[in-house]
């Protein structure tokens, strides 16, 4: 008997309509009820942390909520389901990615329409999380987000629609399992991302922002950023990592001063790369990190973690990160 520790943490599943717009207001059980039949072999149980939109979470609640999984793993649990708003499950399914080097299912769902919807999506995504949960298939991939019949892999699952109930996708990579009619069926096996030694108990990450790149874009907040406190910061470049002459200069400032940064793409889809002159390649000329196909929301948190390591190089933990390998072998 598999035992599944389900964690609510509001957003639109646990929401309720009201004169003031959608608030969550559902607990965990009464999540539970509305699944239905639950896996014939396995035990769930319930807690509820907090219920509220993801949009109103910081990195400390991120960091609680990954505590939350720590300790349910700890007490024994075979697989850790967590209820979670849409709007920013994908950086806590990284997060947790991060995180945990542990072959026991780590699940996230949530829902596009509210609970009280006469259409809510909610119930299905929940029954069919608890389903990839006690699959022996689900064992191995680390964290997966499991949305509209499919398990995406944390690592470059994006939000893509703002509405529809296909709200996930994983461009250039796809789900990693299907379900239908409470049958898992594995696509592909994900090869592990490297962990990163992150000590959850930190009240809460080092400041990363993201900086957007558009026509006209300066130095302005580079160094706004930095001159806030920022430990390094993620520039979502156009195209496939590219940036105006003025806002480069900003970079080379920031890298030279000893703060990281990050290229990636304001486009939905595919890797970044140095390929044009003035832009992309003199990016990298001054020292900036390409971060491969990951979205600037998952490469903010990638820099952040990185930077809460004492002791050891932000830059030179995310590019062994990025480039597959332990990002502490020879420390």
């Amino acid at each position: 008997m598999r035992r599944i520790q389900v964690v609510a943490t509001g957003g639109t599943i646990a929401s309720r309509a009201g004169v003031e717009g959608r608030r969550a207001t559902v607990l965990a059980k009464e999540l539970l009820a509305s699944v239905g039949p639950l896996p014939t072999d396995a035990e769930v149980s319930t807690r509820d942390v907090v219920t509220r939109g993801s949009y109103a979470f910081d990195t400390a609640d991120l960091l609680a909520l990954a505590r939350e999984v720590r300790g349910a793993l700890r007490d024994g649990a075979d697989a850790v389901v967590m209820t979670h708003g849409t709007d920013t499950m994908e950086e806590t399914a990284f997060l947790f990615d991060l995180a945990f080097d542990d072959p026991r299912p780590i699940v996230l769902t949530g829902a596009q329409r509210p609970f009280d919807d006469r259409a809510a999506d909610g119930p299905a995504n929940l029954g069919d999380a608890l389903t990839v949960a006690a699959a022996d298939a689900a064992r191995g991939h680390g964290p997966l987000l499991v949305f509209d019949g499919s398990a995406f892999p944390a690592r470059g699952v994006r939000k893509s629609d703002t509405m529809s109930a296909h709200a996930f996708t994983a461009p250039g990579r796809g789900p990693a399992l299907r379900v239908m009619d409470r049958l898992v069926t594995p696509l592909w096996q994900p090869r592990p991302s490297p962990r990163l030694p992150l000590d959850l108990d930190l009240p809460r990450l080092p400041r990363v922002d993201v900086v957007p790149v558009y026509p006209g874009a300066d130095g302005l907040f580079v160094r706004s950023s930095l001159a806030a406190g920022a430990a390094g910061v993620v520039v979502a470049a156009v195209g496939a990592g590219n940036a105006g002459p003025e806002l480069v200069e900003a970079v080379a400032e920031a890298v030279a001063a000893g703060h990281p940064v990050l290229i990636c793409s304001r486009v939905h889809a595919g890797p970044v790369a140095p390929l044009y002159a003035g832009g992309g390649a003199e990016l990298q000329r001054v020292g900036a990190v390409f971060a491969g196909d990951l979205s600037p929301w998952q490469a903010r948190l990638l820099l952040a973690v990185a930077s809460a390591v004492p002791g050891r190089s932000p830059e030179a933990l995310v590019r062994a990160w990025l480039a597959g390998e332990d990002p502490l072998s020879g420390a």
